[in-house]
């Protein structure tokens, strides 16, 4: 697998910084607890669909401890349209009892804790430290897994050895935003499907593009 070299790296989030200096989540969240839960019941759907549930559900429950007044069947009827609701209204329950049990109801800053939470793997776990916690952190979600080995960035084909590969060769100033820079050009830019290469800001650098001219 070939990969960028550091001067092509720090080139590419220099683009993306002029592009977009403070990117920002598309979940719409309030505190660290309504992002945890954004994010857990963000999985296998889309941002669009969480934000129009959560815009109902955080108006009645945006603490662990309201979170509980509701009764499952109810959280369901809130969360149905996004899917998987009997797994996702369990999760987000027990997470709130275990806040309350284990954490005095606040959302824990370390990797191990929050991970200790129903329904919070390793992904949503970097998620919440870096976005809440500024922990320079690397989520790595289905964007990054496809894109990054492909445009050189990272070498992998599991979201852990990604991830770790992405922390190795960021230079640390850019790691702030980077996850968001590169979910963002994943979702937007370089798609799956036709992807937008002549509108690409690093179409110059991507080892994808170049590869395919050869």
């Amino acid at each position: 697998m070939y990969l960028l070299g550091s001067k092509e790296i720090s080139e590419i989030f220099e683009r993306f910084k002029a592009q977009n200096p403070e990117p920002k989540p598309e979940l719409n969240y309030y505190s660290p607890y309504t992002l945890l839960v954004a994010v857990v019941l963000s999985a296998q759907t889309t941002d669009k669909g969480v934000n129009k549930v959560t815009e109902r559900l955080f108006r009645v429950a945006d603490t662990p401890e309201k979170m509980l007044n509701l009764s499952q069947d109810e959280l369901i009827e809130i969360i149905k349209p996004i899917g998987l609701s009997q797994a996702k209204s369990r999760n987000v329950l027990a997470l709130s009892r275990k806040l309350i049990d284990d954490f005095n109801g606040i959302v824990p800053e370390t990797r191990e804790d929050l991970m200790t939470l129903p329904g919070v793997g390793r992904k949503t776990a970097n998620v919440v430290l870096n976005v809440v916690f500024g922990k320079h952190t690397m989520p790595v979600d289905t964007h990054l897994l496809r894109i990054c080995p492909l445009i050189g960035l990272a070498e992998g084909d599991t979201p852990e050895k990604v991830e770790k590969s992405l922390v190795e060769r960021i230079p640390d100033k850019y790691m702030e935003h980077a996850h968001h820079w590169l979910i963002l050009h994943g979702r937007y830019v370089c798609t799956a499907k036709n992807p937008k290469c002549g509108e690409c800001l690093i179409s110059d650098i991507c080892l994808a593009k170049s590869n395919k001219e050869l």
